[in-house]
């Protein structure tokens, strides 16, 4: 079975195609604060989509852009000492987000272009939209004009007609419709971004933001026009797949499709996916209403297999709700993986695993768990149903762990059964769900290092108090059992023999 998806441009479920190297592009952040788990809820999906299309024996080239100019960035300087400009407060909260990747265990996108590198390439794309006709200058700012190409409105189901005015109210006497969307941005930052900096009371006077010259005059890209700009840049001009939050159908990927297929004269993206908006007390999750919990603090108190899980508990094109009783479901669901994880393990490393031994039910189980599992996946990505294909493997392995008496000296455990039990879940949960297993013996270590942390701070506070003899002692304790100390001008280090 091939995989099928959910097209928005389409309005129905396609089946996936490409040639060659799968290009993926996602729409990034604004990096204006730290990530909740709104924006890794499109995070995940695409990182998954990215698994399981490597596992399927794609190449993938994935790009994720960060946008770090915005009204929104500019509106945050001088809340901080160190915000002096724009580029401040981006680089805070660009390291912020990347941080909160590598937490969730995310594979890496190819490149995370960001808007400040690719002006050049920005300008580039609006000399030649008003070159064919597309675009044209204001007061040294340029608008697409939404009139010149026919099929604006394709992807959000929209009449011209009916389309309400985009952009600020200070541009609309600049437009020739209200509808066209601003392309490039005469000066500085908009009012509302001066009015929303004010509000803040940040002590400081309104930033201008970063401007950069350009033929029209020295100002600032438009939003939409960076993200043809960088994916084109990257991926070249038509995308297999653009991936982004459902609230982003219109207007940006609306006005994505119609500059870059302006300029290009090709299809811009060959399939378009949109995640659901994940919500909080009823409510979409995000930092302007304030109901959001973040990345960082959702990974401290849930840890990162939790929160995959969660999210693998609903389609990606439907919305999510986050309760307790979701996280509660996730815990449960993640306890089962990890525990029937530990068993097989133990029992494949035992010496009551035989190579003779055979458990026909179990191996039937590995096999029916793998073909569920592509099963569901190619099935528009049905994570809820690919998780539980695992978890009904986590059936089979714990009757088979159990029907092994260990006061029966001839009873063994099936090694081949249980070698391929622990394979699937590595694979599957692993490499395509972005899981972390751990065998029993890693978290053995793990705990070793934390109870070695323990004693090390126990010693540290005797040396402090002068009790240079029990802190001696404690070390040459520790040297007993294998961990050699080292005291240096930083503090104590340690390694096991």
């Amino acid at each position: 079975m091939s995989l099928v998806v959910t097209d928005t441009l389409e309005d129905e479920r396609v089946e996936f195609t490409a040639d060659g190297d799968v290009t993926l592009y996602v729409c990034g952040l604004t990096v204006s604060d730290d990530p909740h788990l709104g924006h890794a809820r499109l995070w995940f999906h695409a990182d998954v989509l990215h698994r399981w299309l490597e596992h399927v024996g794609y190449d993938v080239r994935h790009v994720e852009n960060v946008t770090d100019v915005n009204e929104k960035i500019t509106a945050r300087v001088g809340e901080r000492d160190e915000w002096t400009a724009e580029r401040d407060v981006a680089e805070t909260f660009t390291a912020s987000v990347f941080d909160a990747m590598r937490g969730l265990n995310l594979k890496r996108a190819e490149v995370y272009p960001r808007v400040t590198e690719h002006v050049p390439e920005i300008t580039d794309l609006v000399e030649t939209l008003i070159e064919k006709g597309y675009a044209y200058e204001s007061n040294g700012s340029v608008y697409f004009d939404v009139t010149a190409f026919d099929e604006y409105g394709k992807l959000s189901n929209q009449e011209l007609d009916a389309l309400e005015a985009q952009g600020e109210p200070d541009e609309r006497s600049e437009k020739r419709n209200p509808a066209d969307f601003a392309l490039w941005k005469a000066n500085g930052v908009s009012e509302t971004a001066a009015r929303e900096h004010a509000k803040h009371d940040h002590g400081a006077e309104t930033p201008d933001g970063e401007t950069w010259d350009a033929p029209w005059s020295e100002g600032r890209p438009g939003w939409h026009v960076e993200c043809s700009a960088m994916s084109t840049t990257h991926l070249g001009d038509t995308l297999d797949i653009h991936m982004g939050g459902r609230d982003l159908v219109f207007p940006h990927h609306e006005n994505e499709i119609a500059q870059s297929e302006a300029a290009t004269g090709e299809a811009f993206a060959r399939h378009w996916l949109h995640v659901g908006l994940l919500e909080m007390d009823g409510e979409k999750m995000s930092s302007s209403i304030g109901n959001f919990w973040t990345v960082p603090d959702a990974l401290d108190e849930l840890g990162v297999n939790v929160v995959r899980t969660f999210y693998a508990g609903a389609a990606y094109r439907s919305e999510q709700a986050l309760t307790e009783e979701t996280i509660a479901e996730a815990e449960e669901r993640w306890e089962r993986l990890s525990r029937t994880y530990d068993r097989a393990v133990e029992a494949l490393d035992s010496t009551e695993s035989r190579a003779k031994a055979a458990d026909d039910d179990l191996r039937e189980a590995v096999a029916t768990a793998r073909d569920d599992f592509a099963a569901a996946m190619n099935d528009d990505l049905n994570l809820r149903e690919a998780t539980a294909a695992l978890l009904d493997l986590t059936d089979a392995v714990n009757r088979h762990v159990d029907g092994v008496d260990a006061n029966d000296a001839d009873a063994a455990y099936d090694y081949r059964g249980l070698r391929e039990a622990v394979e699937a879940f590595d694979d599957l949960g692993g490499a395509v769900l972005g899981l972390q297993f751990e065998s029993p013996s890693d978290g053995d270590v793990d705990l070793a290092g934390e109870l070695v942390e323990l004693v090390l701070d126990v010693r540290e506070t005797e040396r402090e108090a002068g009790n240079y003899k029990r802190a001696d002692e404690l070390r040459d304790a520790l040297r007993e059992v294998g961990v050699e100390i080292e005291d240096g001008p930083d503090g104590a280090t340690y390694r096991f023999e």
